[in-house]
């Protein structure tokens, strides 16, 4: 079955000294179009993950998160910065002079002005790709596999579309000659009735209806429209994106279906060619969804 483009995937897992989550979404797109939301120190592995995920999808906006999960920390040591505490406690009772105030100043407020105390972070050590890749396969396996279950879901209504088409074409096929047989009676009706009474040419007469009719014919339509959803049934089949494909088809279709319409000269196939357009248009959304 095709699979859809639409999928979440998510998976934690030890790497760096802490426990990583990665979070994959994915939507509609006409190309692989991946973005990424990943922590500076793990920045230098985009061009692995990219290249891991494209594995994975061929198509669709593949939304990337990393993060290191709740609780991990890289540690850092807390400084204490006296010269600075000096200069702002200093600046501060110059400030409660020129202003008026009275008091003490407290240390919450000296430890809050900048740079008297700060963390100073340790430099992260590099985390390795063997240690990430497990966990980026494992988020994407997950949505790979809601996109094959949204993918099934899709299949079907596109087989319903399908079948539809297919009903639709039978009752044209069905129409087709009748349509030819009353369209060669009112032509030859409508040339005796101006000829009032005098002898037509019948051979003249039969070219004139044979060309007629082969305008009007819309067999070669229908035996191309029934190869082409015969096609898209099997194509809905395959287990690779073929949203593509699928695409290409419709548009095939199409083409089938407005040339019947232009051939009609006939209610029921004129009618028939119009609620053939409507599941084609309904088939096309669908598709825009498949990989």
């Amino acid at each position: 079955m095709p699979f859809s483009m639409t999928g979440f995937g998510a998976a934690e897992g030890p790497a760096g000294g802490g426990q990583l989550r990665v979070e994959i979404r994915t939507v509609n797109h006409r190309f692989f179009n991946p973005a990424f939301k990943i922590p500076g120190e793990l920045a230098a592995l985009e061009s692995e993950v990219r290249d891991r995920l494209k594995r994975e999808f061929e198509r669709g906006h593949v939304a990337v998160s990393i993060r290191w999960a709740e609780g991990h920390r890289l540690g850092g040591t807390l400084q204490l910065n006296v010269e600075r505490a000096r200069e702002a406690m200093a600046r501060l009772r110059e400030l409660q002079t020129a202003v008026g105030i009275s008091g003490e100043i407290s240390l919450e407020l000296l430890a809050r002005q900048m740079d008297v105390l700060r963390v100073d972070e340790p430099e992260a050590a590099p985390v390795a790709w063997a240690e990430v890749e497990p966990i980026v396969a494992a988020a994407a396996a997950e949505c790979r596999a809601m996109r094959r279950r949204e993918g099934t879901v899709l299949a079907a209504e596109l087989a319903r579309r399908v079948e539809a088409l297919e009903v639709l074409a039978l009752t044209v096929e069905a129409r087709a000659p009748e349509r030819i047989v009353r369209e060669r009676d009112r032509l030859r009706a409508a040339v005796t009735q101006l000829l009032d009474g005098r002898p037509a040419d019948d051979t003249r007469l039969a070219q004139e209806l044979a060309l007629h009719a082969d305008r009007l014919d819309i067999t070669e339509e229908l035996v191309r429209l029934r190869a082409h959803l015969a096609a898209v049934n099997e194509t809905l089949g395959r287990e690779d994106a073929v949203g593509k494909q699928l695409g290409f088809l419709a548009q095939e279709i199409g083409r089938e279906i407005n040339t019947i319409g232009s051939k009609a000269n006939d209610a029921v196939i004129g009618q028939a060619a119009i609620t053939m357009k409507g599941e084609l248009e309904k088939f096309r959304e669908q598709v825009e969804n498949l990989e």
